[in-house]
């Protein structure tokens, strides 16, 4: 399988070298280090980079004016190459052609790479597709494959009431109710992305798959059953890799998603916010209300765009959506790499024991509790005054603990 890889957008905090300046920026995806220039401070220069750094924070359109000029640096020859004498400038570029032959070999390299993925995932898709006929109950499992997915370790012995018991209650059940959402919530960075009011949508999800599209990249398919909030059969998202960089070093360029055809006031995106008005002549009160985008799981289909303009015009919301493109597609790594592969392991939670939960929780998730004594009534005490309302406070997603949340 391919490595995570991140988004396309180039660190300019350190200036490029002006010796041998690369023709381009390294990818994200490599393992180049953009060269940095040393900075010498001498004692009696402290209170003069203060003052410099106060000038850089206080004029935030002087520091990416910089930027712009230092990146119009790179690609550009230094004269350093130029000026070594002949006989070594002769070697460099026989190292050169050297390299060209590493590159086409390692070109051949990820080609093979990618037919070998394809070629396993043709061998994946018929397992895939019986899941999916066990999880809808469109098929029951052999004895030979329940007998191979029993624990070893020895069970207690059922008494007969409990085994006719579950007998007829398994008359009622068909398929594994909640099969996809359980194994989603599981997933700790999925589950940041569900909200209260996503899980009555996606409890209608009855598969996930993946296909490989004619572009480089990757599409994940929901299909959902017939359900109150949308008339989509299949909702998909796709992800696009650049070709530029070197071979084999795909770069996340942008996703794309359906349109999510939702019936009449079942768009979980909005939120219906409501807002007092009083009239001033006549002191009668009015309630407004209006749509706002809110917290889903579903906006997962909704990709961020990439900015672009010149450097000069990037500023903190670019940075942000860079942030979110990153984010969007180690989601989409997430359900590709470790949902659908491994589906029935985060339906019973098994696949944590696999995760190293101290990357995925951050210190900042945890409050310290200075107080001994916990929070004071003030804290508690609702803010009567406030005259905005919104009929659905279940809009945030919540964010569990690493455990099985079977339904």
């Amino acid at each position: 399988m391919s490595e995570p890889i991140k988004n396309k957008r180039v660190d300019l905090a350190g200036a490029p070298t002006p010796q041998n300046t690369p023709s381009s920026t390294a990818p994200i995806s490599s393992h180049a280090v953009p060269p940095k220039v040393s900075t010498i401070v001498e004692d009696s220069e402290k209170g003069d980079r203060a003052a410099t750094a106060s000038l850089f924070a206080s004029n935030p359109q002087l520091v990416r004016m910089i930027q712009g000029k230092l990146n119009t640096l790179v690609g550009r020859s230094s004269g350093y190459i130029e000026s070594l004498p002949a006989p070594v400038r002769r070697r460099i570029d026989g190292l050169k052609g050297v390299q060209k032959e590493h590159t086409k070999l390692e070109a051949e390299f990820h080609e093979e790479v990618l037919q070998l993925e394809k070629k396993y995932f043709a061998k994946f898709t018929p397992l895939y597709e019986k899941r999916a006929k066990i999880v809808n109950g469109l098929a029951e499992p052999t004895e030979e494959e329940v007998k191979a997915g029993i624990q070893d370790e020895e069970e207690e012995p059922e008494s007969k009431e409990s085994k006719a018991e579950e007998k007829k209650e398994a008359v009622d059940v068909k398929g594994i109710p909640e099969f996809w959402l359980t194994a989603m919530k599981n997933s700790i960075a999925l589950a940041e992305t569900i909200t209260d009011r996503d899980e009555a949508a996606l409890k209608y999800l009855t598969d996930i798959r993946m296909a490989y599209p004619d572009k480089h990249g990757f599409q994940l398919i929901f299909e959902f059953a017939e359900n109150e909030f949308f008339t989509n059969k299949t909702i998909t998202k796709t992800y696009f890799y650049q070709d530029s960089g070197y071979p084999g070093d795909y770069i996340y360029d942008h996703a794309e998603g359906d349109k999510i055809d939702w019936k009449e006031g079942k768009d979980l995106t909005v939120r219906i916010e409501s807002k007092k008005q009083r009239n001033k002549n006549t002191k009668q009160t009015r309630v407004v209300k209006r749509t706002v985008p809110t917290e889903s799981f579903f906006n997962f289909f909704t990709p961020p765009t990439p900015p672009t303009g010149d450097e000069d015009d990037l500023d903190e919301e670019a940075d942000e959506i860079g942030d979110r493109l990153e984010l969007d597609y180690q989601l989409g790594e997430e359900i590709k790499e470790k949902l659908i592969p491994r589906a029935i392991d985060w339906y019973t939670g098994e696949a944590l024991q696999y995760e190293d939960l101290d990357d995925q929780l951050d210190e900042g998730d945890y409050d310290e509790d200075d107080d001994e004594e916990g929070f004071s009534d003030e804290d508690n005490d609702d803010d009567d005054d406030d005259e905005s309302d919104d009929e659905d406070d279940k809009s945030k997603p919540k964010q569990e603990a690493a455990e099985c949340k079977q339904s």
